[in-house]
C-alpha cells in the first residue's frame, strides 16, 4: 500500500463562485517554477469555453473539459480526462493536477466521483479543495446561491480575492468561519498566493467540517447523477442561464463598451458573469473582458490569438433572469450605431 500511495499524483480542485478570480489565481500559480509538471483541467458552464484560452499555456497540459458543469453532466469526462493523463504520469511528465471548476459547481459530486472511481483513486489522490472567495460580492452570493455555500463549506483552504476593493471584511470572515471553522483563510494579492499554503493539504477528509458536508457527499454517492450529455435537472437555479454571443466580423469597442455600460447600470445584479475575447476594429491582438454584476475590470490586451483560432469575438454571459435575446439585440443595436 505504501508503494501505491507514493506513486499517486496529487489532485487539487480549484473552485469558487462565478467571477471570484479562479483563473487569475491559476495563471499566477502555473507560472511558478515549482509548479512544473502540473496538468490543468478546465471545466466551464456554457456552450463555448474561453477559460482554457485565458489560462496561460506554460506547457501543453491544459485540457478543456466538455462544456457543462462537472457536478451535473460531465463527471464521466473528468474521469476520462484523468485516465488520458496516465501515460504522461507514468512517463513522469506530470506530477500534479489542478482541476478548475465552473463557478456553479457543487464540489460534493466531484469529490465523490474522484473518491469513488477505482481506476482514478489508484493513480490520483484528492489533495484538497481550494475555494476562491470574492471579498466584494461573497456575502450576497452566500445568501442567494447554495453552490457558493457548499464551495466554502467543503474547502480545505479558502482564498480571499479582491481584498484591495471596498468590502466588509469582518462580516465576511465571520460568515466563512461559521460555514467552515477548520479551513485557513488566506489572502491573494492580485491573484498571487504561496503554492505551499494551498497545495499538499493532505487527503480529503470531511472530519472537522460542518455536518452538512458528509450529508452532501452521501447524497452525491447515491444520487445517480448522469454522466452522459444532457442537463441534470434541479441542481442549479432554474433562472440561471449561460449563452455565448459570437461575432465573425470585428467589433467596435465603442459599441461593445457602451452596451456593457448600459447593462451594468440597468441590470447589473443579473450579470452573474461576463467574460469574452474580442476581435476589435483596428486591433490585431485579442482583447479580454471580465465582469461580475456591477464590477467590470479594464479590458486586457492579450499577447496574441491562439494558433488556429478563428479570431471571432466570443462573449459568454451567465445571467439570472436576463435572457439572451435582450442582450443580443442590444449589442447589435449599439454595434450598428458605432459602425455607422
Amino acid at each position: 500500500m505504501a508503494t501505491a500511495m507514493a506513486e499517486t499524483v496529487p489532485l487539487t480542485v480549484l473552485t469558487g463562485f462565478l467571477g471570484a478570480g479562479k483563473t487569475t489565481l491559476l495563471n499566477r500559480l502555473v507560472r511558478r517554477p515549482d509548479m512544473a509538471g502540473t496538468a490543468v483541467l478546465v471545466n466551464e458552464f456554457g456552450e463555448i469555453g474561453l477559460d482554457h484560452i485565458l489560462v496561460d499555456k506554460i506547457t501543453d497540459t491544459t485540457v478543456l473539459l466538455p462544456s457543462g458543469c462537472l457536478c451535473c453532466a460531465v463527471q464521466g469526462d473528468l474521469v476520462r480526462a484523468l485516465r488520458d493523463l496516465l501515460p504522461r504520469v507514468h512517463a513522469r511528465e506530470i506530477s500534479r493536477v489542478v482541476v478548475e471548476t465552473t463557478g456553479l459547481a457543487d464540489p460534493a459530486p466531484i469529490v465523490q466521483s474522484l473518491l469513488g472511481d477505482v481506476s482514478v483513486a489508484l493513480r490520483f489522490r484528492l489533495d484538497g479543495i481550494v475555494t476562491v472567495v470574492d471579498a466584494v460580492h461573497a456575502l450576497g452570493q452566500l445568501d442567494r446561491q447554495e453552490e457558493a455555500v457548499r464551495q466554502v463549506a467543503m474547502a480545505d483552504r479558502i482564498v480571499l480575492s479582491k481584498t484591495d476593493l471596498p468590502h466588509d471584511d469582518a462580516a465576511l470572515r465571520a460568515r466563512l468561519r461559521a460555514l467552515n471553522p477548520m479551513a485557513p483563510v488566506l489572502t491573494a494579492d492580485h491573484g498571487v498566493v504561496d503554492p505551499g499554503a494551498i497545495l499538499d493539504c493532505g487527503l480529503f477528509d470531511a472530519t472537522g467540517k460542518i455536518g452538512d458536508v458528509r450529508r452532501w457527499l452521501d447524497a452525491a454517492a447515491f444520487a445517480g447523477v448522469p454522466v452522459t450529455p444532457g442537463p441534470a435537472p434541479g441542481r442549479h437555479d432554474g433562472a440561471i442561464q449561460s449563452f455565448c454571443l459570437t461575432f465573425t466580423e470585428p467589433l467596435h469597442w465603442q459599441g461593445v463598451g457602451t452596451c456593457l455600460e448600459m447593462l451594468i447600470g440597468t441590470r447589473g445584479e443579473s450579470l452573474l458573469r461576463v467574460k469574452g475575447i474580442l476581435n476589435l476594429v483596428g486591433q490585431t491582438r485579442p482583447v479580454a473582458i471580465h465582469g461580475v454584476q456591477h464590477m467590470f475590470h479594464e479590458p486586457v490586451l492579450l499577447d496574441g490569438w491562439p494558433e488556429g483560432d478563428p479570431r471571432t469575438s466570443r462573449i459568454v454571459f451567465i445571467t439570472r433572469g436576463l435572457d439572451r435575446d435582450t442582450i443580443e439585440s442590444g449589442l447589435k443595436a449599439f454595434e450598428a450605431a458605432a459602425s455607422a
